[in-house]
């Protein structure tokens, strides 16, 4: 970092170097990163020019070699654009501040605006349409001016005078690089401790792994055994196959030893839903949120975590949004007394949509059970939510038409029960509080022929 803030046009050579480092050991990157980030923060804070300059430049050309995630980069320009649009006060220090937030979002366009045209173009449509509104304001100087014209002049080109990797660069493949997401305004660690020499009391057993991990990488073997070899006749050729082998053999023990370890931090898990919920709420559209949530890596047995996301991102808006996402949710509907009410307002309104579209089965009802035992208030609030968005959507006469189909007659067991008179009360009287009393006329019937 220090290097880089004083060479910084040398520093596509450094992310290059960062971005090889970082396939081997991805906490460095990760570190890194974190570093960065905060850097970036206080330089925004002190209203320091050059220290957000070299953080800026620095963690653009990161972005390039994905090291970072592009969400990082849309937040460090939705944050430099904000602050230039609520500066309105025409102190001085409000306009150079002002000023000086549109030159760090345009330096940092230039340098990965050709990444982001192609990993979300959208997303740079949108900076590139408020850096517009900034230059209709006409409170700039005319050299920021110039700036911005210069940059939109540059964009209809596609970036092509400013590559986001060089060939010569580019070192990495693309499936060994680890991206990291970072939340601009989460929750980071410098580890400053780890500059700080520390004596090692293991430092022979430590070093005498670290030469092995360093030959593992760098491809090195040990060629001072091979010294006398040519004098040596077969004896020696057999005596360093026989050593090879048990080279190898030890070699294959170290990997059966280190199969077992296993993550039971959960760090991997905490990473993916920290990154769905990042690609959902930096997503423009849905073909986009689907695409790049589609093109993640879900592991086996994370299928559950991906829906519990998407629940969660859903009840976390201030209205409900019409989410059309055409996700298989297999989601019971127990937790609900855990959610806010408009939480769970918004939560019933986006079941309620899914069984509309059919995007889950009807089947998933099975797991309702209407009646006073098994259910709570909050379960009977979403349940009346649910029902009537479904009415709003299909209408009665075809929600009515929907619950009595025969296929699907099993699943409404437990929403229409037939069990017990006593729980066929509490459904009909229920449907009948909400205003969808008309679902019942097949269970008045049944409790009809029942107490007769």
């Amino acid at each position: 970092m220090q290097a880089q803030a004083f060479s910084p046009t040398f520093t596509h050579v450094y992310a290059a170097l960062v971005a090889v480092i970082n396939s081997k050991f991805p906490q460095i990157g990760e570190l890194l990163l974190h570093r960065l980030v905060l850097q970036f923060r206080r330089g925004v804070k002190r209203n320091d020019k050059n220290s957000c300059m070299a953080s800026c430049k620095f963690l653009a050309h990161l972005i390039n070699q994905q090291v970072a995630h592009e969400v990082v980069a849309l937040e460090i320009l939705t944050m430099l654009l904000e602050k230039a649009k609520d500066i309105m006060d025409e102190t001085p220090t409000g306009e150079k501040s002002r000023q000086s937030s549109v030159e760090l979002s345009i330096t940092f366009l230039k340098d990965c605006g050709m990444k982001l045209s192609e990993l979300t173009p959208k997303g740079l449509m949108i900076i590139m349409e408020t850096l517009r509104n900034i230059l209709h304001e006409g409170k700039l100087d005319a050299r920021y001016k110039y700036m911005i014209e210069v940059l939109m002049a540059i964009q209809k080109e596609n970036f092509k005078d400013f590559p986001s990797v060089v060939d010569d660069l580019d070192l990495v493949e693309e499936g060994e690089q680890f991206t990291h997401v970072i939340e601009l305004d989460g929750k980071l660690t410098t580890d400053d401790i780890l500059n700080v020499f520390k004596l090692d009391p293991n430092y022979e057993e430590n070093e005498k792994k670290y030469q092995d991990l360093k030959a593992s990488i760098l491809g090195e073997s040990d060629d001072d055994d091979d010294d006398g070899d040519d004098d040596s006749g077969t004896e020696g050729d057999t005596e360093d196959s026989d050593s090879k082998d048990e080279e190898s053999d030890n070699e294959e023990k170290k990997d059966e030893e280190g199969k077992p370890i296993l993550d039971r931090t959960e760090s991997n898990l905490i990473a993916f839903r920290r990154t769905v919920y990042l690609t959902i709420q930096s997503s423009l559209d849905v073909d986009e949120c689907a695409h790049k949530l589609l093109k993640g890596e879900i592991k086996p047995g994370w299928e559950e975590e991906l829906c519990n996301m998407i629940i969660d991102c859903c009840a976390q808006q201030r209205t409900y949004i019409k989410n059309p996402l055409r996700t298989y949710l297999k989601m019971l509907l127990k937790p609900c007394h855990r959610l806010e009410i408009e939480k769970l307002r918004n939560v019933a309104k986006l079941f309620a949509h899914l069984f509309f579209s059919d995007a889950i089965s009807w089947e998933v009802m099975s797991c309702i059970h209407l009646n006073q035992d098994e259910t709570t208030s909050s379960s009977r609030v979403f349940l009346k939510i649910l029902f009537e968005e479904l009415a709003n959507f299909m209408g009665l006469c075809k929600l009515n038409e929907r619950l009595r189909e025969p296929t699907l007659s099993h699943a409404f067991e437990g929403l229409l029960p037939r069990d017990n008179p006593v729980n066929t009360r509490f459904a009909i009287n229920f449907f009948t509080t909400i205003g969808l009393g008309g679902l019942t006329d097949d269970l008045r019937e049944f409790l009809r022929s029942q107490t007769s």
